[in-house]
């Protein structure tokens, strides 16, 4: 299915139609997944994060002009979705801090964060991980769904320059982290 198959199907999608709905998520599902497991800032919340995205591509079709890109519109969704994940969880973390200060013993979250942070061994995903949102966001976008520089800069809504000044400070950056992991390599002995 491409982009033009995909529009009657939005149409009926506005509509009510439960099987325009289906099909629409068959298409875009795997896009979605890949770009929400690549920005999520814990896997464990990607199938919530995909939850909310559908929930409010159903919200705001409306808002949808025929003649834009879906998938621009649709990427531009999901970043808003991760967006809007990020600062809840940074709200509940703040306030099971607070927490934290009341109780004596930590509560069972902490534990699951621990193991989230083990879960990927990958060895980019770690150090793509290590970058912050939104120098995250320009590489997983220009890398990953082979957006332009300047698709990009329409997506995140901020200036060409500031989207390629994302994109070097992200690249520079994963490449000092990679460097560091050789250097690691080298010192303790092992060759690959």
């Amino acid at each position: 299915m491409n982009e033009m198959d995909i529009k009657p199907w939005l149409i009926r999608m506005s509509q009510g139609d439960e099987e325009a709905f289906r099909a629409v998520y068959d298409f875009t599902r795997d896009q979605a997944y890949g770009l929400i497991y690549y920005l999520a800032p814990n896997k464990q919340d990607v199938p919530d994060i995909m939850s909310e995205v559908y929930i409010e591509l159903i919200k705001s079709l409306d808002n949808y002009e025929q003649e834009q890109k879906f998938s621009s519109w649709f990427n531009g969704l999901i970043i808003r979705q991760v967006r809007n994940w990020k600062r809840k969880s940074w709200r509940r973390s703040r306030m099971l801090e607070r927490v934290k200060g009341v109780f004596s013993e930590p509560p069972p979250l902490a534990l699951e964060d621990r193991v989230s942070l083990l879960s990927d061994r990958l060895e980019l995903i770690p150090m793509l991980e290590a970058l912050p949102l939104k120098l995250k966001e320009v590489v997983v976008l220009r890398y990953y769904q082979d957006l332009t520089l300047e698709e990009i800069a329409d997506l995140v809504k901020v200036p060409i320059g500031t989207v390629k000044s994302r994109h070097h400070h992200a690249l520079k950056r994963l490449r000092h982290m990679y460097g560091q992991r050789d250097h690691r390599k080298e010192r303790d002995g092992y060759v690959y």
